[in-house]
């Protein structure tokens, strides 16, 4: 039951990451990036970026969602390694 409910909650984050994705067009979420390029903008007009990206997301929500799912990904792993180091004390401490 318990393998059940979690597959069923994982399935309703994944809805819940990728439905307005579908559901919203034209749809332009602002970050830190593009406040930066227009303060630069201000400052210095005629900059020239160093590089250019080599794949480019096909709008501001999808970069949003990776960004999302970068931190998920390393909260993830941070869990899991407290978790795992928790586990081996209290292992320690049973025996």
């Amino acid at each position: 039951m318990k393998r059940w409910s979690n597959r069923v909650l994982l399935l309703l984050v994944a809805l819940l990451a990728v439905l307005p994705l579908i559901l919203v067009k034209d749809s332009e979420f602002g970050g830190a990036d593009g406040a930066a390029e227009e303060a630069i903008k201000e400052v210095a007009p005629d900059y020239e970026p160093w590089f250019q990206p080599l794949v480019e997301p096909p709008g501001g929500e999808t970069e949003s969602l990776l960004f999302a799912v970068q931190a998920a990904l390393g909260a993830g792993f941070i869990g899991y390694a407290i978790g795992l180091y928790r586990g081996r004390l209290n292992n320690g401490k049973e025996q």
